[in-house]
């Protein structure tokens, strides 16, 4: 796999979906949990999703219960919690574990990838954020901490966007 477009996941409703439907977008790749201290960062997610949505923009989330197990809920309960309590309308995926054994494909070549400021390695923490190239190469990795309202990564964005 060299391309984000070239993995196929689970959607948070069970159905399979080719990445590669988000060619020509920039996309911006997180792992979310309902139960963690950084759970807020929705809003600005979805805030940042609706901004740049029109311009070939999406955010996309991964739950991941690895972390403290901060996503202890099914599917159903997640994605009743994200549309009810912070109204996220991008879309949501199948829990995935970012690290260890059980690493997702997706998130084991995310990881590998040489993309700025953070660089390769391990996912830290909930709500760690991958940007992704129209072409489907990743040119950008946030920690946790950064908001998705943080000047670097909303630059980052419009760089991607062209």
């Amino acid at each position: 796999m060299t391309s984000f477009h070239d993995f196929e996941m689970k959607t948070i409703t069970g159905e399979r979906k080719a990445l590669g439907d988000f060619s020509g977008k920039a996309v911006l790749v997180v792992n979310v949990a309902s139960r963690c201290g950084l759970t807020p960062q929705y809003t600005a997610l979805e805030a940042l999703h609706r901004k740049y949505a029109a311009k070939g923009f999406s955010v996309v989330g991964f739950p991941c219960n690895q972390f403290a197990g901060q996503e202890p809920g099914t599917e159903a309960e997640i994605q009743t919690f994200c549309s009810t309590k912070y109204d996220v309308t991008f879309p949501l995926f199948a829990k995935v574990d970012v690290n260890g054994e059980g690493t997702s494909p997706l998130y084991a070549f995310l990881k590998s990838e040489q993309a700025p400021p953070k660089g390769p390695g391990d996912v830290t923490w909930n709500f760690e954020k991958f940007l992704v190239s129209k072409t489907g190469q990743v040119v950008g990795r946030f920690d946790p901490s950064t908001t998705p309202d943080d000047p670097a990564l909303v630059a980052a964005v419009e760089r991607a966007l062209g």
